[in-house]
């Protein structure tokens, strides 16, 4: 069995993972271990690493089927794997800059990111990420009675419909990264705003204002003034994580109990990652 050398980092979540080289397939008790460190952590770094597609998807897939990746375009030859760029030049505003699960909007939303990076600006474009775990177990008990039993109401139509802020105006506006919208945005998925980890058992938040449009049973501005007092709570540093990326580092995260969003700060330079989700094998 393969000994990990799993390193926590400074933040309220993640962990650097050496001693294990990814790109062949693993061993079942590597992966098992990995996993496990994974749960724990929630966000894993892997330094140093040399992917091409197939061996990123390769890598991903031995933790579960792919997700389902419905706004955006696979690259060619790999139908699940997505590229998330931004090049030099580019005007448009930066991909997923602020807090979200991903696709969380979902029926059953992925359990797994994986980012593999390939083009690393010098400075700026770091990943945060919140630890929803902690959030909670250290909120106030007043908000926390607020929003027990509450039923988050998700969409994608305020990022991917038509009219969204990554619709057809964006497009026409000369974004490099390859974004579908879709009338499918507008569809609505009900989601506890705490719910157990399926894996763990964890007291969790799960996701935030953004692709959370509504609140079940609330007018949309009492909605509103709730998912932002949770928004404000959450987003708290002593919950934050804030990555720094290498080239050939890949970064897997549990949508499930962390959130995370993009940075800027690197105008003039080119930036790409590349992109697998995998569903919840929990909710299967």
């Amino acid at each position: 069995m393969t000994t990990l050398d799993v390193q926590k980092t400074d933040g309220a979540c993640g962990a650097f993972v050496r001693g294990v080289e990814l790109q062949a397939e693993l061993p079942d008790d590597t992966i098992a271990a990995i996993r496990a460190e994974w749960l724990k952590h929630k966000v894993l770094v892997f330094p140093e690493q040399s992917l091409d597609d197939s061996a990123l998807a390769r890598f991903a897939r031995q933790f579960g089927d792919y997700g389902h990746d419905p706004f955006f375009e696979s690259i060619p030859g790999h139908d699940h794997v997505a590229e998330i760029c931004r090049m030099a030049d580019e005007t448009t505003p930066i991909f997923a800059e602020n807090w979200h699960s991903d696709w969380s909007f979902q029926a059953s939303p992925p359990a797994m990111t994986c980012l593999y990076g390939i083009t690393i600006p010098p400075h700026g474009g770091n990943t945060g990420f919140i630890n929803q775990e902690k959030a909670l177990a250290e909120m106030p008990d007043e908000l926390r009675q607020k929003i027990e039993g509450k039923v988050g109401l998700h969409s994608a139509r305020m990022p991917y419909a038509p009219d969204g802020a990554f619709g057809e105006a964006d497009k026409a506006a000369g974004r490099s990264m390859k974004i579908i919208s879709s009338e499918e945005a507008y569809d609505i998925y009900p989601h506890p705003l705490i719910r157990q980890h399926p894996e763990t058992g964890a007291e969790t938040l799960f996701s935030c204002l953004g692709y959370i449009i509504g609140i079940e049973g609330m007018d949309d501005a009492e909605a509103l003034g709730l998912l932002k007092e949770i928004m404000d709570w959450q987003s708290r540093e002593e919950f934050q994580y804030d990555h720094r990326w290498e080239e050939g580092m890949l970064v897997m995260w549990d949508n499930r109990c962390v959130l995370h969003k993009a940075s800027g700060g690197y105008e003039g330079y080119d930036r790409v990652l590349h992109r697998v989700t995998i569903a919840d094998r929990a909710a299967a």
